[in-house]
């Protein structure tokens, strides 16, 4: 008896076309998912800065410098970990440039958007730790859109299955990037059987990375950058498996690729940090209070409206301090700042200042006491230099210091 060779009963299709062009223009589906990541990320880590107390728009401002800083750092760790592509035998450099095709290490990413918004931090006022806690669901939630670009490109999949959720492949025209090879009828060709969609376990294992961080951050009250460190603890276990799945070149460590390696050494990293570091979620109050913006006076028709309408939008404020879950919701709630806590006069240092201060006090105190032993015991002055104003303001110090008779 013959028995059938098994056939797959499904299979997951994947795009034949990558890039359209819209006039000169072209639209790539890589770039489109990194962007809609971006955004994402965005949106997130909005909602959790203002629910910390940053005010409105703060992350635009941080994106300035994340987003630039993380692009350009995970290019350089991808050219870096793979650098026969570009500059190996009949490699182009120049194509280290082109993005657009692909080729963006997470790890790179992480590390450049995390000194971007360190840069914006120090800008804005706001701790790091703060902003990495909010970023913390969103960039996993970014990382999974990305995903889908991937998939776009035909590549990021794993060994041969035949699951029904098998992946086809198209095999990509090297002369036409971004289009699959057609044959002489003009369909694109594919690769023989089907592979695990690698791409895609990365993107449900992100998505389930998120609501680990969501879920622990509200029941535990993580803060300090805890947050932060519990998504990469989550990123690094999963990429670890599926980095095993792949079967794209890669550069090997000990037989083992080079992405295993670094998510051990980045996993154990944020477990350190995350067991190591204790302290409340930290929540912050506005430093000083943006001055009111001056009513108009005189005639109406000579008010500039716009002007008007720009001082009524509420402005950044200086800076932001540290404050207890308490004293933020008696904030939100009153809308009066908490009192600043002052330093205990042990714990601060003493300087140069405080030694002329001190200085001062007892010249003074000296001073006073002279005075006094220059007037007699009848309330006369000894000191036959002192002017009558002296004498007066002499004489009314001594009355104040003299106590008020009770019974008056």
């Amino acid at each position: 008896m013959t028995l059938a060779p098994m056939t797959p009963l499904a299979a997951m299709p994947s795009p034949s076309t990558a890039v359209w062009q819209l006039g000169p223009v072209p639209i790539r589906a890589y770039a489109l998912c990194i962007i809609l990541g971006i955004v994402v990320a965005c949106v997130v880590t909005e909602y959790r800065l203002r629910r910390r107390g940053v005010a409105p728009g703060a992350v635009l401002d941080i994106a300035v410098w994340a987003v630039p800083a993380g692009i350009i750092g995970a290019r350089i760790y991808h050219v870096i970990t793979s650098p026969e592509k570009y500059f190996g035998a009949g490699g182009e450099p120049i194509k280290a440039l082109y993005i657009w095709e692909g080729g963006l290490g997470i790890w790179g990413a992480v590390a450049g958007g995390a000194v971007g918004a360190w840069l914006a931090a120090r800008q804005l006022g706001i701790p790091f730790t703060v902003i990495a806690d909010a970023l913390a669901p969103g960039l996993p939630l970014a990382q999974a859109v990305g995903r889908l670009g991937n998939w776009f490109n035909n590549e990021l999949y794993g060994g041969r299955t035949t699951l029904p959720w098998g992946l086809e492949v198209h095999v990509m025209d090297p002369d036409n990037p971004g289009h699959a090879l057609r044959d002489d009828a003009g369909n694109p060709v594919l690769q023989p059987g089907l592979y695990h969609p690698a791409f895609l376990y990365e993107a449900l294992w992100n998505v389930g990375v998120a609501a680990l961080v969501l879920y622990l951050d509200r029941k535990l009250r993580l803060g300090r950058g805890r947050a932060f460190a519990l998504y990469v603890m989550g990123y690094t276990a999963g990429r670890f498996w599926i980095e095993l799945m792949r079967t794209d070149e890669a550069n090997l460590i000990l037989g083992v690729r080079l992405n295993v390696w670094t998510a051990v050494l980045v996993f154990l990293g944020a477990l350190a940090y995350f067991v190591r570091v204790r302290g409340p979620r930290e929540y912050l109050v506005p430093v000083g209070e943006p001055a009111a913006a001056p009513t108009p006076s005189g005639d109406v028709s000579q008010v500039d409206l716009s002007a008007r309408e720009a001082a009524a939008r509420p402005a950044p404020p200086e800076g932001y301090r540290v404050v207890t879950e308490e004293q933020f919701d008696a904030y939100r709630k009153t809308g009066v700042l908490p009192p600043v806590e002052p330093a205990a006069d042990d714990d601060r240092p003493e300087t140069p200042d405080d030694d002329a201060t001190t200085a001062a006090a007892d010249d003074t105190t000296t001073a006073d006491a002279d005075a006094a032993d220059r007037t007699d015991a009848d309330g006369t002055d000894a000191d036959p230099e002192r002017t009558d104003a002296e004498r007066t303001n002499a004489g009314r110090a001594d009355a104040a210091a003299r106590p008020t008779d009770r019974d008056s």
